[in-house]
């Protein structure tokens, strides 16, 4: 039998829909800046859906990263969500990948292998339009998401070590390659 993932940050969303994106980007930069713990497993999920239901059953605690509407939250609050309030909240979203999501937590929940401890960490999105980009009030509010990963992390028992500079310049310069092969990248960014 595999050895199970302690922790596993899942960002979630689509690139190619505005705000959506939040959760691939916020693990992206967690990425950038800081090195995870051995058991930790931090990665990209963007719109696997049943796909990532392997990844979900060997874990025990997972934190998902998504946009997330919350009602009355303006743009870029954040959100905080576990247990029963996460189902609710991907069932009635109305991004690209909400079935998805709701369809991978069913699966798991079906399968028996749901990890009993899911917290699902958001900002609350301007814009899940087609387009690539985040929103302004999105944009501004990154670096508390990503600030409430590492705590949250913390929390758990998990300790992320913030990146020294120069390791963080070279993996920035290597994020700006992938950016500009995909036309994400404008100079000045």
């Amino acid at each position: 039998m595999p050895e199970r993932t302690a922790l596993l940050v899942l960002g979630l969303g689509n690139v190619l829909c505005g705000d959506d994106a939040l959760g691939a980007t916020a693990v992206h930069l967690l990425q950038r800046d800081f090195r995870a713990p051995e058991e930790t497993v931090v990665l990209d999920g963007g719109t696997l859906g049943l796909s990532l239901l392997p990844l979900i059953q060997d874990a025990e605690r997972v934190l998902m990263v998504d946009a997330v509407r919350h009602a009355g939250a303006q743009p870029g609050a954040l959100v905080r969500l576990e247990g029963d309030q996460i189902m609710p909240a991907v069932r009635e979203r109305l991004s690209v990948h909400q079935i998805g999501v709701a369809d991978l937590l069913d699966g798991a929940r079906l399968l028996g292998c749901c990890p009993p401890n899911i917290t699902l960490l958001g900002l609350v999105p301007e814009d899940l339009g087609l387009g690539v980009g985040l929103s302004p009030a999105v944009e501004r509010a990154m670096p508390t998401l990503v600030a409430t990963i590492v705590a949250e992390a913390r929390a758990l028992g998990f300790e992320f070590v913030p990146r020294p500079y120069d390791e963080k310049s070279s993996r920035m310069d290597d994020a700006r390659d992938v950016a500009s092969v995909l036309g994400l990248w404008r100079p000045g960014c």
